[in-house]
This record gives structure tokens, C-alpha cells and sequence, in this order.
């Protein structure tokens, strides 16, 4: 049996490995403020994907060593080459992949702490020599702040304070007028095989036709470069969504950061906008239905959550959330559409009435 972590008052040099993505990366920096809020003086090296070090890689105080997975082997012998001579107390593993795994083996660190057994994906167990305690039903960022309470660290109030620089904060501050709050809407997420997360066109324009009818709002639309993100910021900004702004695959990650930051309300599907938002201390509408939001939901706005995942679970899989994996995904082209503009009239209405 694996032995339990011994822990360590004041650990003095501390290696975070969390590669991706970017709701995730958001986590684990909620994890370090707690662990710099406990021990300020503790050293701490962060290995984290090409990707989110664009928004995370200028936080003083952490040293980014930078994964490039586009650069195949060669990412790797970076990864080796940056830790190079340095010697850690504890690694955090709070990646559980098999890419992840093989650079967790690397990093020269007394402890190597991963999940628990059930939790360690891609046998994360034999790359890692302890373990955080079991736990059932878990939201993906108190899974992560586990780790924390490994170490030592005791409880803090929650924080991220991501730096924005001048630029960002300038380009975000455009769209802000006194007399009309903004909402951000990120219509998409992720683009991988049978993900399922996307709320229909239709629906989002009558959404923003609320927003702009009942509350004057100035509605700005986000999202990355694809085609089918492309696709929704044409749609919804020529005359289907009215008066919409489309900034679709125009921002950098600082300028989608500000512009959440700057936001009265966001509204997205399960996508790392949600948990940006969080950090930032935006409000979130989210919209649920493949995925349960009681493990990846907007951690501070859950009861603006809309949440289909229990009838899309009987539905599709003709069972109850009780009976399901925790995380399982709801493979299932329609299951997005058991979401109702009431639904979301209803929660941005609440929104209004108690902002």
C-alpha cells in the first residue's frame, strides 16, 4: 500500500504539473495563491502547456516551464532540460494523463503526489509515489485544492489575481458604458471528437434579443479561430442576434481575460470562458446538459447554472445521475437542446433582479 504523505509545515520548493486546459490551469493557480497565501516565501515552479502560459506565464513569483506538446519528443527533452539541477520538496501532479505522467517521472522531487488510485487516470499511480486521499463526487477544483491540503496548507478564501497588462485592460475597456451592462458570451466550446457542448444558434439569438429588449445590454460574442466558432459569431451578429458584437478569434487570451473581467454576466457552455470568468469574479450563467456542472460548473455561480445533465442522463442513457461514472460525459448530439431559452431567460432575469 501506498504510504500517506508526510506532511510538511513549510515546504520550501514546490513543482506544479498541470499542462491543460485552460478552466483546469485556473484551478491549479487557485491551489498555488493557497499555497502562497500559507507559506509566502515558498519557491514555486509551474510545468504548464504553450497555450495557457499565454495567459498565465507573467504571474510574479512563479517560475513557468513551458510544455510545447507540438514539438513531440523535443517537448519533452525542453521539459528535462529546464529541470536541469533543481531539486524540489514536492511535486504536485495534478494531471493525469499519459503525457503528463511521463514528465511527472522526471521532475527530481522527494514526493511525487498524484491522485488517488480511482482518480489516476492512464496509471498515473506508477509515476507518482503518494497519493492525496480518496473522495467521491468531487468539483474539479476541490479535487485539485486536495493537493494543497496534502501539502499543509491550510484554507484561505479563494483567489487567482491574473494579471492583465495595460493593453488588455484598454481593449476591454471600450465596450463598457456606464449606461448598459456588458455580457460576454462564448457560444462554443472545444472542438474535440463527440463533444457535444454546443447550444444551438436559434437559441442564442433569442437570448441576446432578451438581453438587448429587457436590458439595454451591450452583447459581445468570443470565441477561438474554428469554423464552426467562425460560424456563430457571423450567424449571431448579422441581424440573428441583433445588435451583437462579434470578436470571435479576434482576442488573445489577456484580451478575453479582460473582457470577462470587465463583464457584468458571461454566458457559456462547459469551456475554459466559464472558470475565467470565475476567476475574475464575473458572474456565470452556465449551460449544462453533456457534461454535470456539480464537477466542472462555474465554481462560484451555481445557482445561475442551468443544469440538463440529470434529464439528458435519462434521456440518452436511460438511467440516473446516481447511477453514472462521475464526469461521464453525454455523448449525444441533442442532448444540448433539452436546454430552453425559458431556461435562460429565466436565469438571466434572476441575474437582474438581485444585480
Amino acid at each position: 500500500m501506498m504510504p500517506e504523505l508526510a506532511v510538511q509545515s513549510k515546504p520550501e520548493t514546490i513543482c506544479v504539473l498541470r499542462l491543460s486546459a485552460i478552466g483546469d490551469t485556473c484551478h491549479a493557480l487557485a491551489v498555488i495563491r493557497r499555497m502562497q497565501d500559507n507559506w509566502p516565501e515558498v519557491r514555486i515552479s509551474w510545468i504548464i502547456g504553450k497555450t495557457e502560459a499565454s495567459l498565465m506565464s507573467d504571474i510574479p513569483g512563479i517560475e513557468f516551464i513551458i510544455f510545447d506538446k507540438s514539438k513531440g519528443v523535443r517537448a519533452y527533452k525542453d521539459v528535462r532540460g529546464q529541470l536541469a539541477g533543481k531539486n524540489f520538496d514536492t511535486a504536485l501532479c495534478m494531471h493525469a494523463s499519459m503525457r503528463a505522467n511521463l514528465l511527472c517521472r522526471t521532475i527530481p522531487a522527494k514526493t511525487r503526489l498524484g491522485f488517488d488510485k480511482a482518480r489516476a487516470r492512464d496509471f498515473q499511480w506508477l509515476f507518482t509515489n503518494r497519493r492525496v486521499p480518496p473522495a467521491d463526487r468531487e468539483h474539479a477544483l476541490e479535487a485539485m485544492m486536495s493537493f494543497a491540503t496534502a501539502t499543509g496548507a491550510q484554507p484561505r478564501d479563494l483567489r487567482w489575481d491574473i494579471p492583465l497588462p495595460e493593453n488588455a485592460r484598454k481593449f476591454a475597456s471600450q465596450f463598457v458604458a456606464a449606461e448598459k451592462p456588458l455580457v460576454v458570451i462564448s457560444p462554443c466550446s472545444s472542438q474535440r471528437s463527440r463533444n457535444y457542448r454546443n447550444w444551438s444558434i436559434d437559441n442564442y439569438a433569442a437570448a441576446i434579443r432578451h438581453l438587448q429588449q429587457e436590458y439595454r445590454c451591450t452583447v459581445l460574442l468570443t470565441g477561438g479561430n474554428t469554423v464552426i466558432e467562425q460560424q456563430y459569431g457571423a450567424a449571431l451578429s448579422a441581424g440573428r442576434g441583433d445588435q451583437a458584437l462579434n470578436l470571435v478569434g479576434k482576442t488573445s487570451l489577456k484580451e478575453l481575460a479582460a473582457l470577462v473581467g470587465a463583464a457584468d454576466l458571461v454566458i457559456c457552455p462547459d469551456s475554459g470562458p466559464a472558470h475565467m470568468a470565475t476567476a475574475a469574479g464575473t458572474a456565470v450563467i452556465g449551460l449544462y446538459a453533456t457534461s454535470n456542472p456539480d464537477r466542472t460548473g462555474p465554481y462560484l455561480s451555481r445557482d445561475l447554472t442551468i443544469n440538463r445533465y440529470p434529464d439528458a442522463a435519462r434521456e440518452y442513457l436511460g438511467r440516473d445521475v446516481d447511477e453514472l461514472r462521475w464526469g461521464q460525459r453525454i455523448r449525444h448530439p441533442d442532448a444540448m437542446d433539452l436546454i430552453t431559452i425559458d431556461d435562460v431567460s429565466r436565469k438571466i432575469d434572476d441575474f437582474f433582479a438581485n444585480n
